[in-house]
């Protein structure tokens, strides 16, 4: 099963510095793919555990929105013990966001079917019958 982020979307978000010191456990002075790869799906199945309440998994789409969530939940999870204020502060707005949107005061843009929600506005026809016709009209 594919992860909310990816290996680049960790790069792009936190630089390949950042990730190298987090999950070069062999002094190789490279990302350890495996040590990341474990991060994401850990990331992952923490994220699904929120949204299965209300969700048909894997969702059809993945929201931008929950790339992000993913990045930091699995970055706080590569820091373990040695985490910073921001990375810990990261990781508790990610998790309130998931249980928001488990509430219903938050949304990913997906109905619970798995389908973006279409947006408000443009035009549209209703096929319903019609209220007024000539049978309803005729005794006025």
């Amino acid at each position: 099963m594919p992860t909310y982020a990816s290996q680049q979307d960790m790069i792009d978000r936190f630089g390949s510095d950042e990730m190298i010191q987090l999950t070069d456990r062999g002094n190789l002075g490279a990302i350890d793919a495996t040590v990341l790869g474990q991060a994401l799906s850990d990331a992952n199945t923490e994220i699904d555990s929120y949204l299965a309440s209300i969700y048909t998994l894997p969702l059809a789409t993945i929201p931008a929105r929950l790339i992000k969530i993913a990045a930091d939940i699995a970055r706080y999870q590569l820091y373990d013990i040695h985490a910073s204020e921001q990375v810990l502060q990261r990781y508790k707005d990610a998790i309130a966001f998931l249980k928001a949107v488990v509430t219903g005061t938050a949304s990913l843009g997906l109905d619970p079917s798995n389908q973006p929600v279409p947006e408000v506005g443009g035009t549209g026809m209703n096929m319903k019958t019609p209220v007024f016709n000539s049978d309803t009209l005729s005794d006025y």
